[in-house]
């Protein structure tokens, strides 16, 4: 264990701290503890445990990411009587964790604080490499997509789907039915350099896959695939086809989360 001159006893109060983690999620089975599987929460609260005399704490997540599913700004909060330094507790945290998960930001919050609840909107970035040959090191981290891509097509369409939106036919059943699939896209943009694309998603909430399900469906435009009026329509008569596919999880990066007074991944 860790020993620190700013250690308490056990019986000091309890603090809430709100920590951003940034994880390349290759190896992982998601965010979410499952039975007999490596997942970003558990090795993140075992972690934890091994700082704080053993004592397994469960930490709460501002969202679940999917198995691959990369994160460059997540953010989760947990209650602890360890009297660490917001400094201390990254050092401390980034000395034991596995080298695929890092804690970027530990800031102590208000005690009713919740990671999940308090969110105002979250990005996401969707990474595509578009050219003959993707480079070996970026196998785990771009779609690779060789016919070259009507960006301008991509663009037109990114036009039809920021804003609000019902977008049912952009999402997939996670086993329940949403409470309502209405959704506000805050920002929708694709930024292309090179063979280099990237489709940034900013929204007040995300529905289950569904930006990789958006990702699908521009990639298709800029195919050739699909036009602005299958776009259009997918968006007037919502409901779940293939039209718009679901892309693969590797590309994905949970890239920053927003809150009343700051924001994760502000310093990256």
């Amino acid at each position: 264990m860790i020993s620190s001159s700013d250690d308490r006893p056990s019986t000091s109060p309890v603090r809430r701290l709100a920590m951003t983690v940034a994880y390349d999620g290759s190896d992982f089975y998601g965010w979410q503890v499952q039975s007999n599987q490596r997942t970003v929460q558990e090795v993140i609260e075992e972690a934890i445990s091994q700082i704080s005399d053993g004592v397994r704490p469960r930490i709460h997540g501002s969202g679940r990411t999917d198995t691959g599913v990369h994160a460059r700004g997540q953010v989760f909060h947990v209650d602890s009587h360890r009297r660490y330094s917001e400094g201390k507790w990254r050092e401390a945290l980034n000395g034991v964790l596995p080298e695929d998960v890092r804690i970027l930001e530990v800031k102590q919050v208000a005690p009713d604080f919740h990671s999940r609840f308090d969110a105002r909107s979250k990005q996401y970035r969707y990474f595509i490499y578009n050219q003959a040959v993707l480079p070996p090191d970026l196998r785990r981290y771009r779609l690779h997509v060789r016919t070259p891509l009507n960006v301008e097509a991509i663009n037109q369409a990114v036009g039809r789907l920021r804003g609000e939106h019902d977008f049912r036919s952009f999402s997939a059943n996670r086993g329940k039915e949403e409470e309502t699939t209405v959704r506000t896209l805050h920002e929708l943009r694709v930024e292309s350099e090179g063979p280099e694309l990237c489709i940034i998603a900013e929204a007040d909430g995300f529905m289950y896959k569904m930006v990789r399900q958006l990702a699908g469906a521009l990639i298709r435009v800029g195919l050739g695939e699909l036009t602005l009026e299958d776009i259009q329509t997918l968006l007037d008569k919502p409901e779940r086809t293939h039209v718009a596919p679901t892309a693969p999880a590797q590309a994905l990066f949970l890239w920053q989360v927003t809150y009343r007074n700051w924001r994760s991944n502000d310093s990256i």
